[in-house]
């Protein structure tokens, strides 16, 4: 099986390009939320506007509408086009920003592109917190925002993202592998090694929050695997907090399986198993995805009932189909493109047809 890797991720800023295909049940309900399509950059400039004039936007100016299935929130300016989407108990937020797009022509034509910044709330939602103190000073800061949010985050260790390092010299950011090659080799059934987590790419060692301290492997550095893809992003990254092994608790857990079944979070696509077994299925439907859930898949028949794989929901490409990003030993790192397997959510491929579940966190 090739190694090799994937070429350079480019991305740019662009308006919002909503791809017309059979797929269209879950772009209805999106527009149904979102009746101006072309509203994010005029929300960035409104937004630049009050800034420029030193004046907030008050609480007025906003209409919170609730929306079922899950069960959320949806903000709204006085105009009607949607600002955020906020999901009870979940500390996911996603708020309409200046149109960008993902792009990865090593391993697909199509692009990402949209108008969605995932960004995580210092709590989780909850109805009537838009009158709160918290939720008021977060979204002043967090609405129009261009910084790095959990989206751009993951596209920062696909082949060829440039390197970065904090104060202290740790590289932070920048092209990752999935693992080292299995010695095994074809009788290990794995082109490289997984248990590589997120610490093993920074070099250092990591206090996780039940009290366990563990230390990098040097032969992993620069490497993790796809649930220390996640927990690089959503958690030393973006501040979830982060456990050392696959438990129930207020951090994710260790595994794809341990973060599907004992992480916190909200099911926006639970878990179904057929009647009287432990053989779970594919979801009938995925229009409930939003960008920056977690998905999580059964791929590797060894595994039994256990999920095996777990990434990022990115959007809805270009050709209209949804895509996910993803640390994969075929790519040697984090991809949303197709080597070693399409990454769309709706076709006949491995991962399509191995999709179990998702979640919000």
């Amino acid at each position: 099986m090739s190694v090799s890797r994937k070429s350079l991720f480019s991305g740019a800023l662009a308006l919002t390009l909503l791809a017309t295909s059979g797929y269209t049940t879950m772009e209805l309900r999106r527009r149904a939320e979102r009746p101006a399509t072309a509203a994010a950059p005029l929300v960035a400039a409104a937004r630049a506007s009050h800034q420029a004039a030193g004046a907030a936007p008050k609480a007025g100016d906003y209409r919170y509408e609730r929306l079922a299935a899950p069960d959320r929130t949806v903000v709204r300016d006085a105009g009607g086009a949607v600002l955020a989407t906020l999901t009870d108990k979940a500390r996911t937020a996603v708020l309409t920003g200046p149109g960008r797009v993902f792009a990865e022509p090593g391993t697909t034509s199509a692009t990402v592109t949209g108008d969605s910044w995932v960004r995580l709330m210092p709590q989780p939602w909850r109805v009537g917190a838009e009158g709160e103190a918290w939720f008021r000073t977060w979204f002043q800061q967090s609405l129009g925002s261009t910084a790095d949010d959990v989206l751009a985050i993951a596209t920062q260790y696909m082949a060829g993202a440039a390197p970065e390092k904090d104060g202290k010299g740790v590289r932070y950011r920048g092209d990752a592998s999935f693992g080292p090659i299995n010695p095994d080799g074809s009788t290990g059934q794995d082109l490289r090694l997984e248990q590589t987590d997120f610490f093993d790419y920074l070099g250092i060692p990591y206090s996780f929050a039940d009290k366990v301290t563990k230390r990098p492997d040097k032969t992993r550095y620069g490497a993790f695997d796809c649930s220390g893809f996640v927990r690089m992003v959503y958690g030393y990254r973006s501040g979830f907090p982060l456990l050392s092994k696959d438990v129930a608790g207020a951090g994710l857990a260790r595994s794809a399986n341990g973060l599907a079944r004992f992480s916190p979070g909200v099911p926006v696509l639970p878990l179904t198993t057929l009647p009287g077994s432990d053989v779970t299925v594919r979801p009938l439907s995925i229009d409930a995805l939003q960008p920056g859930d977690l998905v999580f898949f059964e791929i590797d028949s060894r595994t039994g009932a256990r999920l095996d794989h777990t990434g990022i929901f990115l959007g809805i490409d270009t050709d209209g189909h949804p895509r996910y990003i993803s640390s994969r030993e075929e790519a040697d790192g984090p991809t949303f493109g197709d080597k070693g397997g399409t990454a769309r959510l709706d076709d006949n491929g491995m991962y399509a047809k191995g999709l179990r579940s998702a979640k919000r966190l």
